[in-house]
């Protein structure tokens, strides 16, 4: 007992004053007032009346503690402590308003505005003077559309961009094409199909991309690969995630027709030859429903499906290869039409209300294609969102009152027919468009592009106004309505038009589109999804 109270108790109430200072110490220089240790002293000593005196016990009193002299003297620093802490405060604030500062520049960059003295708003089908549209990188929308009240200066300075003194439209909808075929002036469609490689089938889809967005189509509803399976749902991720410059793609993969209703004809088949498949064929109720599941499943964005087409083709073949002798004495094949190979009926109505039914249900588009008037009123009744072709009369039939009451879209693809049709022909499909579009018949513009040249997209319109359709009304076919035709509000994505939330698509004509029709295509700007593909006539971005 003796040794603890003369060594052992206070060697350890030591110890704790020097922890005390060492602690206190450590408070001031990291800006805490020492005085509210003092305070707790203060308050611990109102509670130690009943302890037992100082020397037997392990710490020091708190009575003594409060009248330490060496404690009282570390308030002496805290002062200059806390000078310097209210400085790393002060430069810790100023920071983080610079941080607002530059994340607030940031937002603002993010934006910027597109001036325009000459646009078309397809909406109003009006050209506007004095518009701008301020637009989002990030997003790549329009966020805001304004009327300038003052005039702008003669330089603009970037990020804005000056379109004044260009004819300037939202970007253009091709809604039929085929990305993964080329001119038929080049090869046919049966040499593509069945002998060039896949490989070059998709470099040369690349190249298409490229052609499509220069020419100022920034949307292409693509309708089949035509042998090269699912190619186009790739093609199509591609584009959207970057890796090459193209349109935004809406596409089937394969479309539909019957057991042997669309396929690559070849007289070798017993001799072994085999070539790839151009439809996912199916049959009755059950399997067309199947059908449209296989293609959901596969990535597509719409259906497709053939209504009829030439399925006796070998019934009197074509010479299809060098040196193969022709048929002697076939029916005649005058026209559009004949005998020899006739357009036919692939589906009953049962089945094609299925695929439409089977479509809806999972929010997909339907695309049908159909010659003959008895395809068209078929396919219209089932209720698709869109006919293709039509280009057969449909004088004396219920086409086109069927595709009036159902709110069908005529896409009626006359780029490609130009192609094959007479020239007595052509006009007689001309006038049928131009009554379709009297009687008040939703147009869509798509030609059938691949079939001719990717970037020659604008001949569908170039015909559209040769058919005597007005020109606000053409644009307005290859905009708005496209958008339609590819889905409306089940694209995901607004596009074809001028407003808040819509897409920033923009091409900017060299001349005026209503005093020259070429202006259609003389394309020196095109934007899309806010991002500049085209300056001054001159590719921008592209490799």
């Amino acid at each position: 007992m003796a040794l603890n109270l003369a060594f052992t108790l206070p060697g350890s109430r030591k110890q704790e004053q020097e922890a005390d200072y060492i602690g206190l110490m450590m408070m001031s220089e990291s800006c805490y007032d020492p005085r509210a240790a003092m305070g707790l002293w203060s308050r611990m000593e109102q509670e130690e009346k009943a302890a037992p005196p100082q020397f037997l016990s392990t710490h020091p009193s708190s009575h003594n503690r409060l009248g330490t002299k060496k404690y009282r003297a570390i308030r002496h620093l805290y002062e200059p402590q806390l000078s310097i802490g209210l400085q790393v405060v002060s430069n810790l604030f100023r920071s983080v308003l610079q941080l607002r500062a530059v994340i607030g520049t940031k937002s603002k960059m993010d934006t910027f505005n597109v001036h325009t003295d000459f646009l078309f708003d397809p909406k109003k089908k009006a050209f506007s003077s004095n518009t701008s549209i301020v637009v989002s990188r990030e997003s790549g929308l329009i966020t805001k559309v304004y009327e300038r009240k003052n005039a702008l200066p003669q330089t603009i300075n970037e990020p804005d961009i000056d379109l004044r003194g260009l004819c300037v439209l939202p970007g253009l909808v091709d809604a039929h094409t085929h990305i993964l075929l080329h001119a038929y002036s080049e090869a046919s469609s049966t040499a593509q199909m069945r002998d060039e490689s896949l490989v070059e089938r998709i470099i040369r889809a690349t190249n298409h991309c490229r052609a499509a967005l220069l020419a100022g189509f920034t949307t292409y509803r693509d309708l089949g690969t035509e042998g090269a399976y699912d190619a186009d749902v790739h093609i199509r991720n591609a584009v959207n995630r970057g890796l090459i410059p193209g349109p935004r793609i809406y596409c089937v993969s394969e479309a539909l027709a019957s057991s042997g209703g669309y396929e690559t004809r070849h007289e070798n088949a017993i001799g072994g030859s085999q070539v790839p498949r151009i439809s996912d064929p199916c049959d009755g109720v059950v399997g067309v429903r199947a059908a449209v599941r296989r293609r959901l499943g596969a990535g597509a964005d719409l259906i497709k499906f053939y209504a009829d087409y030439r399925k006796r083709a070998l019934r009197f073949p074509g010479s299809s290869w060098p040196g193969c002798p022709e048929i002697m004495f076939p029916p005649p094949q005058e026209g559009l039409q004949g005998d020899r190979n006739p357009n036919l009926l692939l589906f009953d109505q049962d089945e094609m209300d299925a695929i439409v039914a089977e479509a809806k249900t999972a929010r997909a588009p339907v695309a049908a294609h159909a010659s003959t008037a008895e395809a068209v009123t078929m396919a219209a009744k089932a209720g698709v969102t869109t006919v293709e072709h039509g280009f057969l009369s449909m004088e004396g039939s219920e086409a086109m009152q069927t595709m009036l009451e159902k709110g069908t879209i005529f896409v009626p693809t006359l780029a490609v027919l130009e192609l094959f049709a007479s020239k007595a022909a052509m006009k007689d499909v001309l006038a049928q468009v131009k009554k379709a579009y009297d009687t008040g018949i939703k147009l869509a513009c798509g030609g059938d592009t691949g079939a001719f040249a990717h970037g020659d997209n604008a001949r569908e319109l170039e015909l559209f106004l040769e058919a005597g359709i007005p020109l606000e009304e053409v644009l307005y076919s290859g905009t708005v309505r496209g958008w339609e035709a590819c889905g409306g509000d089940w694209c995901g994505r607004k596009f074809g038009w001028i407003e808040e939330g819509v897409a920033a698509d923009f091409v900017g004509l060299g001349s005026d589109v209503r005093k020259e029709v070429g202006a259609l295509r003389n394309v020196k700007f095109v934007m899309k999804d806010a991002r500049v593909w085209k300056s001054g006539g001159q590719a921008v971005g592209m490799v």
